[in-house]
């Protein structure tokens, strides 16, 4: 019989292990390795459809608008929020340590046995019915569960915080994708007007030389200069393109879907900043959430080292099990009997570990390292935060001064290339001259739009540095 049940176990594992024997690791490492179960993984992620949105491609886009769209649409936002509510479940699930645990049972057994008694042997029958509960109970425990629910409710904080850091994150790369396409477009349409200069320079010369005022050399010239023009032209095209793709991509959508967004000529550059590096900084300190995330994990230490010390005491836990049984008996040469009652069990349980080889004390000593590793971090972070609105506020200050440097510069470089080329038509001036002015008033408009939009970029990243970004009642920028 035992070789009969052996066989049929081999006839069953003998399958299985020809599907199993292809997921072993590689044999060396300068192949790929190609499993059994690489293809439905493939077909898995094939199969798998994203929730994606597609935007109006009629609709002219602002910013606030866009930042709603990334909130709602982005993936890691729903990442993060998905992970806060499964936080919250476990708070639940340890809160549920402050009740009694009721589990229901119905039990039945039947037993046979030759019982040995005199002379003889006699069979014996017995069947056995239950319906039994067991509630269980822990009475006191000195805070044990206390320090556990307290450690959940701080990780439920973190978890939170670390949400609302998600959104400040997504908030800051819209307006940061936004701004860079905005200077994009701005340096696309500077590139179209310094190409439709070196054209005008170009057709000039040309005329000139038709008419024996100008050298070949110079036609050669205005030429060269149209072409880098046209270069430089097609590389802020690129630009453009992809700064498209990473706003798309910011708002939770594909890189190729068509977004129209305010031109950087109705959005109002400010030219100063009301606060101080002061005011900054303590609205950074006091509503960062990934400092607050971080505060929160001191909470956290401090309810582990509660638990961890409450292991120093007793549990005295409560166990009761009422059950309804029936037993029904039958005996050789004997009538049938049956008999049925209310039984049960009722146990108090005093547990208290009196050595354990010094466990508890490490385990104390780690909560306690934790804490104050959590509160070092608090520290650095403060540190940090500081540095970085520091950075941000003088990053802004010397946006202000560029951006009215660049107003100048744009001005007097206008000014500077009608001059050189009136004077050109009327043989004053050479053609390297125009060249010359022509290539500084192309740098001046793409000054003027670069300074433009640093001042914006600058604010946002000044509001994501102190966390004005995800304030309630904040005016999204």
């Amino acid at each position: 019989m035992r070789i009969l049940v052996r066989s049929a176990i081999l006839l069953l594992l003998v399958p299985h292990a020809c599907h199993a024997l292809p997921q072993v690791s590689p044999t060396s490492p300068d192949q790929p390795w190609h499993g059994s179960g690489e293809q439905s993984i493939e077909s898995d992620a094939k199969n798998l459809r994203e929730p994606r949105f597609n935007p109006d491609p009629a609709k002219t886009y602002s910013l606030a608008e866009l930042i709603d769209l990334a909130e709602a649409h982005n993936p890691e936002t729903h990442v993060t929020w998905e992970r806060a509510r499964a936080q919250a479940e476990a708070l639940g699930i340890a809160r549920s340590e402050l009740y009694p645990t009721l589990a229901a049972a119905a039990l039945s057994q039947t037993s046979r046995a030759e019982i040995f008694f005199g002379t003889q042997f006699f069979r014996q029958t017995v069947q056995d019915l239950q319906v039994a509960l067991e509630l269980n109970y822990t009475l006191f425990d000195f805070g044990a569960r206390r320090g556990r629910i307290n450690a959940a409710a701080a990780e439920v904080l973190t978890a939170n915080f670390a949400f609302n850091d998600t959104h400040r994150n997504i908030i800051y790369r819209v307006e940061e994708a936004y701004y860079r396409l905005l200077n994009s477009i701005g340096q696309e349409d500077a590139a179209r007007a310094s190409l439709l200069n070196a054209q005008t320079v170009q057709q000039a010369s040309e005329e000139r030389l038709a008419h024996g005022l100008a050298t070949l050399p110079d036609v050669l010239e205005a030429r060269s200069a149209t072409a880098q023009a046209e270069y430089d032209l097609q590389a802020v095209v690129g630009d453009e393109e992809v700064a498209r793709g990473d706003l798309a991509t910011a708002l939770g959508t594909l890189p190729s879907a068509v977004i129209h967004v305010q031109p950087l000529d109705q959005l109002p550059t400010p030219d100063s900043i009301s606060d101080s590096f002061d005011q900054a900084v303590q609205r950074a300190l006091g509503q960062r959430p990934d400092l607050m995330q971080q505060v929160a994990e001191i909470r956290t230490a401090n309810a582990r080292i509660k638990e961890a010390r409450a292991a120093y005491y007793p549990a005295l836990t409560l166990n009761v099990i009422p059950a309804g049984q029936s037993l029904y008996g039958a005996q050789q040469n004997l009538p049938t009997v049956h008999t049925a009652d209310l039984v049960g069990e009722l146990s108090l349980n005093l547990s208290w570990t009196v050595f354990d080889g010094g466990a508890r004390k490490h385990r104390v000593a780690q909560a306690e390292a934790d804490r104050r590793a959590a509160e070092a971090q608090v520290h650095a972070t403060r540190d940090e935060i500081a540095d970085q609105v520091w950075a941000a506020y003088s990053n802004l200050n010397t946006a202000f001064r560029q951006r009215t440097a660049a107003v100048s510069l744009l001005e007097s470089a206008g000014q500077s290339y009608d001059a050189v080329l009136e004077s050109y038509n009327y043989g004053l001036r050479n053609l390297l001259d125009v060249t010359a002015a022509q290539r500084v008033l192309a740098q001046a408009r793409s000054a003027d739009v670069l300074a433009r939009t640093q001042v914006l970029t600058a604010l946002a990243n000044l509001a994501f540095r102190t966390g004005d970004a995800i304030q309630l009642g904040a005016t999204k920028p």
